[in-house]
């Protein structure tokens, strides 16, 4: 017997009329000649829609759904009334370029649902989101650990509201902010995505969520960042700014094609993670000492070297500040400017235009400067312009990747800078790295009679012993312990809160510039430069082990013991 499921028998009906309607709008179209579009398949740009208020697109039963540039794409469900029409020629007169698509009522639905999104998201036109102080001193206080962002974030992921989409990016966006991440990753996978958060240079998952939301995300991420949404296939670059409190935060966001989707990476550039005191940085006092000296001569290059990521910048703009005054001037040529810096006149590079490191470094030798900074020396031409930038009364800092401070000498020469030329350039050459600080909250000192730590034993004695005039660097009559993390609620687990810089150096004096003119390795370059006195990066490592400032573990996840 044939049983009758009348629900499922609706659901049918309904599903058969909206195929039926939709049919029925695209036949219509094409004799009126416009485009059809189904809006149930693509999202709604809020920025768009709100260039026509809600009561007169509902009236005129229109909505602009996309835009780009000066161009708006608006759903009708005729071009014939005479409001239509008058709408579409006030869009004209005000310069906009206005493209019909012919659409059916639940499409239009779906358009005017999202004007509640505009009453609640902020606005984002020119890539700006403007956030109250009272909604952001809220969520502060609510998202104190990993825990809290993740509660909150879940929260608003399974939320039914219309402007949920905005409340996920921004409570993502607050909650990477308050923890002090650096980065933001959605990556996508076959079933679901994922949310991370790099947070002391470690990526931690945040939370998952179905693939639908992500698509909206993206879609969302790519019109607020200024991203073409219909690219797909090649990688896209874009920035947006989230006005919040006192202060304004960029949001460096990048788009990559993978398996499943695009990977979407948000860097967080916060104003005052840069306003890191030269003194805060970890640095030892013998060692801020010989940079201090090193940065109040009137020439010369002063280069930072190390992997991306291991705080260079931070450390030149600290070196910077210490230099800043009304008396001088500062130039930067930066890939891009990630921070501005009042007093400082910064330029950024653009390779599509043909604005080079080499240009600016040029433009900006015809500015008059005291001191330069370029973000990166990458090739010969860059390379031999700043050496005799340096050489003719510009005290020039840049960055250099290399592995250590002695790598950087032979790759000036392998540069082709004559190497007597150099060793009158160079004053000093750093190399860093950066390593988690040990949480004061939970570490604990380390048993070292137990089995499983004599090797981490040995090595810390043998390292330590290499270290000449222990004095400058550590007081020898104080008892030091040495802790490993543990995890706790005040550091989201982990053992770990906050970076340090572990730091090495070399300074071009009469013995290192006369070995310099026999076009040394990098081995001879360390041997020769033992007497200075300056901790290499092993050395330093161990120094903020004993000091219980991090632990072996991380010294030896970042530094090759």
């Amino acid at each position: 017997m044939i049983q009758f499921k009348e629900a499922k028998h609706i659901q049918r009906l309904k599903k058969l009329r909206q195929q039926s309607e939709e049919t029925m709008v695209e036949v219509y179209a094409n004799k009126y000649g416009i485009k059809y579009i189904d809006l149930s398949l693509i999202p709604i740009n809020t920025d768009a829609l709100r260039i026509i208020p809600e009561d007169r697109a509902r009236l005129a039963k229109m909505a602009v759904f996309d835009m780009i540039g000066r161009k708006l794409s608006v759903a009708v469900a005729s071009p014939l009334p005479d409001l239509v029409q008058e709408e579409t020629v006030r869009l004209k007169d005000k310069k906009y370029k206005v493209e019909l698509f012919m659409v059916s009522k639940k499409s239009l639905e779906k358009s005017w649902s999202r004007y509640g999104d505009i009453s609640y998201a902020v606005k984002t036109e020119k890539g700006v989101i403007d956030i109250s102080s009272a909604d952001m001193g809220d969520l502060l206080k609510q998202i104190e650990t990993l825990n809290d962002a993740k509660n909150i974030i879940t929260e608003a992921i399974h939320s039914v509201k219309a402007y949920r989409i905005s409340k996920i990016i921004e409570l993502i966006l607050y909650s990477a902010y308050a923890l002090e991440a650096s980065d933001v990753h959605i990556e996508t996978s076959k079933k679901n995505t994922r949310v991370r958060f790099r947070l002391d240079g470690i990526l931690t998952t945040v939370v998952t969520f179905d693939l639908e939301t992500y698509h909206r995300i993206l879609s969302r991420i790519k019109l607020t960042a200024g991203l073409k949404i219909n690219i797909r296939n090649n990688a896209q670059d874009g920035r947006f700014t989230i006005k919040m409190m006192e202060k304004d935060l960029e949001i460096r966001t990048s788009t990559l094609p993978d398996a499943y989707g695009e990977s979407i990476v948000m860097r967080i550039l916060d104003p005052s993670s840069i306003a890191v005191p030269l003194e805060d940085l970890g640095m030892s006092k013998y060692f801020l000492e010989i940079l201090l000296n090193s940065i109040k001569k009137p020439n010369g290059m002063i280069i930072n070297t190390g992997p991306t990521g291991s705080g260079k910048s931070t450390t030149l703009f600290a070196l910077l500040k210490k230099i800043l005054s009304p008396t001088i001037k500062i130039v930067t040529i930066e890939d891009p400017i990630e921070y501005h810096i009042k007093g400082i006149t910064q330029t950024q590079i653009n390779k599509e235009k043909g604005y080079t490191f080499l240009t600016g470094l040029r433009a900006a030798l015809r500015q008059d400067p005291d001191v330069l900074m370029v973000g990166e020396i990458r090739d010969s031409e860059t390379a031999s312009v700043a050496v005799n930038s340096a050489l003719t009364g510009h005290l020039v800092f840049s960055t250099l990747h290399t592995n250590s401070a002695a790598g950087a000498f032979p790759r000036f020469l392998d540069l082709g800078i004559d190497p007597k030329i150099l060793s009158t350039a160079i004053e000093i050459v750093i190399a860093q790295r950066l390593v988690r600080k040990l949480c004061p909250h939970c570490k604990k000192v380390v048993d070292f009679t137990m089995k499983k730590n004599q090797k981490k034993e040995d090595k810390i004695k043998k390292i330590f012993g290499s270290i000449e005039n222990k004095e400058k660097y550590i007081d020898k009559n104080q008892k030091y312990d040495i802790y490993e993390a543990v995890g706790c609620d005040k550091c989201n687990g982990v053992g770990f809160k906050g970076r340090v810089a572990v730091v090495e150096a070399i300074l071009v004096d009469k013995q290192l510039e006369e070995l310099l003119k026999t076009k040394p390795t990098e081995r001879e370059i360390v041997a020769n430069t033992r007497h200075q006195g300056i901790l290499t990066l092993k050395q330093d490592g161990i120094l903020k082990i004993i000091k219980g400032e991090t632990s072996y573990g991380e010294i030896s996840r970042v530094i090759e013991l």
